[in-house]
């Protein structure tokens, strides 16, 4: 038979601080016999502005591909 989840005033509040700044993401909350055991927090960080960034990638890829070319 399953237990009772058993969340208090501190489980609420550590709950509450995770999701506090979160724009994008996720909070896995695992339970193990009626008791938070575990939380993970997965953020997504989104940028408007797509073509600085991939420029950006792609020269690190070069300067990369052209480095383990030579070895």
């Amino acid at each position: 038979m399953a237990k009772p989840l058993k969340v208090d005033e501190l489980w609420l509040e550590r709950i509450a601080g995770l999701l506090d700044e979160m724009e994008f993401g996720s909070l896995h909350i695992v339970v193990h016999e009626g008791q938070i055991v575990q939380m993970e927090r997965t953020e997504r960080k989104r940028f408007e502005n797509g073509s600085a960034r991939i420029s950006g990638e792609t020269g690190c890829r070069r300067t990369d591909s052209r480095s383990a070319g030579r070895g």
